[in-house]
């Protein structure tokens, strides 16, 4: 809803670039994308929370998104422009933890409303294991993950401790949806209707979604999966499964080789057959894990940013293809 600056005709453009001005170029379009629209403009920090600002503000917003399709979102760093577009912005959507950058940019910025999705559900601690095994064999597990990781100084960046991956849970993320429905009624309330329509649309949507993990998860031979990256925990938890990363929340760290004969070891004893690599990460360790066991490797995609790679063009679809690479690899009937 800033005030829109001066179109320069792409003629206009040619012609200062003929006198060598062509640094009057900067006010692009790509500029009044991030703030100077006069539309509701948001600055997301990432593609779930991009998502969310496209889906509830529909025709009334303008959203920018901090992290670029194919960029891996824990490592983002932010640049001064893109300081610049959250000053000029209306609001700023982000998930604290997840991406420490982004958190120190926003919270030193001006913007108007902060709206902070860790804030707008619960979450919970996550080591390598998370989801259905027995309460008590899970805290030792967890002991001896937080020595492990001490000795070999992958401790975890996330704040608290805490997994951020809560979008992958439909369940958690209908909360944060309705919590940022909330927050743009209040900042716009010109439009207050129809973020609230629209959010209720979306929130059908991923119950829906949650109705179809249910039951398409419900018959299976095995509950146990294993990943690269810790990010499937909530999922893990809310569908009575359990997920063994290689790694822990960070997907850029190195798993111990004594983690690697674990993952072996129990693979063997619960009758796993796949091992799951994403798309913005790597799949070396995933292939060779699978090579020395004789496992089979898929995508299960974490949804942190949608790729001509990626196995679909939006959230649904992602998580669908993810519902039925998990439906596969744990012999649902």
């Amino acid at each position: 809803m800033n005030v829109r600056r001066p179109h320069i005709s792409a003629a206009a453009l040619a012609a200062v670039a003929a006198l060598g001005l062509g640094t009057l170029t900067a006010c692009s379009s790509d500029s009044a994308a991030a703030g100077n629209t006069d539309k509701f403009d948001v600055v997301a920090s990432f593609y779930p929370m991009a998502f969310l600002a496209e889906q509830i503000g529909g025709e009334h917003v303008s959203v920018t998104s901090l992290t670029q399709p194919g960029q891996e979102p824990h490592d983002l760093e932010i640049s001064a422009k893109q300081t610049a577009q959250l000053e000029e912005s209306d609001a700023a959507l982000y998930l604290k933890g997840l991406q420490p950058s982004v958190d120190e940019a926003i919270g030193q910025s001006p913007v108007g409303t902060k709206i902070d999705a860790a804030t707008l559900t619960s979450l919970e601690e996550h080591g390598t294991e998370a989801g259905g095994h027995e309460e008590e064999h899970a805290e030792e597990e967890h002991a001896e993950e937080e020595h492990a990781e001490e000795e070999h100084g992958h401790e975890h960046e996330h704040e608290g401790g805490k997994d951020p991956h809560i979008w992958l849970d439909p369940v958690r993320y209908a909360e944060v949806a309705e919590g940022v429905g909330k927050a743009f009624e209040k900042a716009d309330p010109d439009h207050a209707a129809d973020y609230r329509k629209n959010t209720e649309t979306l929130v059908g949507k991923l119950n829906d979604l949650d109705e179809k993990f249910e039951t398409g998860l419900a018959d299976k031979k095995n509950g146990v999966f294993i990943t690269t990256h810790a990010a499937f925990g909530y999922l893990a938890e809310r569908y009575g499964l359990t997920e063994e990363s290689i790694s822990g929340l960070d997907p850029e760290s190195e798993p111990s080789g004594a983690r690697v004969k674990e993952i072996q070891e129990m693979a063997k004893a619960d009758g796993v057959t796949t091992v799951f690599y994403e798309t913005l990460v790597s799949d070396k360790t995933a292939k060779t894990l699978a090579g020395d066991t004789g496992l089979k490797t898929d995508v299960l995609d974490p949804l942190e940013g949608i790729t001509d790679a990626s196995r679909g063009d939006d959230y649904f679809q992602v998580m669908e293809v993810n519902l039925k690479a998990l439906q596969t690899a744990l012999g649902t009937k």
